[in-house]
């Protein structure tokens, strides 16, 4: 089983992130440029891609900080609930640190996906100290695999260059892309747009949880982005959905805005947390 109660009232999420942010995000030694010819190998479609969006001629990606808002629930008929969220990636060797604050019936809630070496692991807490659910496990190191290959595709296009990566050119608007991390092989299919900009990402190799959190199915995976805007160097897509295509049909269980993305950063920032709700962009 892949969720397993927590029985013990831990130090607050909040103050865990911070203590993997101070050990894992290293100061960034002064990158290479991409280069055209990094590109050579990629797909046509992912060169357009990178071009699009201004990577050629920049550092390559060490790692990145990443803030969002928006909203998530837990099933197709569940109550929205508002969310703040905190990101830092490093790229080699791979570390993912999502950090969330929402709400749920007026009582706050906490989320820390942590995927650091070969675990991943992700905590909910409501109330700063009440355990809800922690999922660790197979499932969860391979879910988190797809998510952090998904963080690459969106957030930091430039990182695709990785010989590591392998693809394959399905016609002149789609890709598909194997990934390997910490003992997990997954596969993505990436479909762009007229533009030559990333439209989806879908993936059959990622978990989701059950309702009651005891039991998780594989089951395909898709983000649907768009709004393209600048972000400091590079022009991303600034909004997307996460959702799930069960034997039900599909529904999207998270909408996400990206506020701001910041590249090579130099250690761990003063954490800041948006309140979504006094932000004004949310109306529930």
């Amino acid at each position: 089983m892949p969720l397993a109660l927590v029985g013990h009232l831990p130090a607050t999420l909040r103050r865990e992130y911070e203590h993997d942010l101070a050990r894992e995000m290293r100061i960034a030694a002064v990158p290479a440029l991409v280069t055209e010819q990094d590109l050579a190998h990629l797909p046509p479609p992912v060169q357009c891609y990178l071009r699009r969006t201004g990577v050629v001629g920049k550092p390559r990606v060490r790692n990145f900080r990443v803030r969002l808002h928006g909203r998530i629930r837990s099933g197709p008929t569940a109550r929205w609930m508002p969310l703040a969220a905190e990101q830092h990636n490093v790229v080699a060797p791979p570390v993912r640190l999502f950090y969330l604050r929402s709400s749920m019936r007026g009582i706050p809630v906490q989320g820390y996906h942590r995927f650091v070496g070969t675990e991943a692991t992700m905590k909910i807490r409501a109330a700063a100290f009440v355990p809800v659910v922690r999922a660790a496990g197979p499932e969860m190191n391979q879910s988190e695999t797809v998510t952090l290959f998904n963080d690459m595709c969106i957030m930091a296009p430039a990182t695709l260059i990785d010989p590591a990566i392998d693809w394959e050119t399905v016609n002149f608007r789609t890709a598909r892309a194997t990934f390997r991390h910490a003992g997990h092989e997954i596969r993505a299919t990436l479909v762009f747009n007229d533009a030559g900009e990333l439209a989806n990402f879908i993936s059959d190799d990622r978990f989701q949880l059950s309702s009651d959190g005891g039991s998780a199915r594989q089951m395909r995976w898709s983000t649907p982005i768009g709004s393209y805007r600048s972000f400091g160097p590079f022009r991303l897509a600034s909004a997307g959905e996460g959702r799930w295509h069960g034997p039900d049909g599909e529904f999207t269980y998270i909408e996400l805005v990206i506020d701001e993305v910041e590249y090579n950063v130099r250690g761990p920032a003063k954490a800041e947390y948006h309140d979504p709700v006094k932000r004004g962009t949310l109306l529930f």
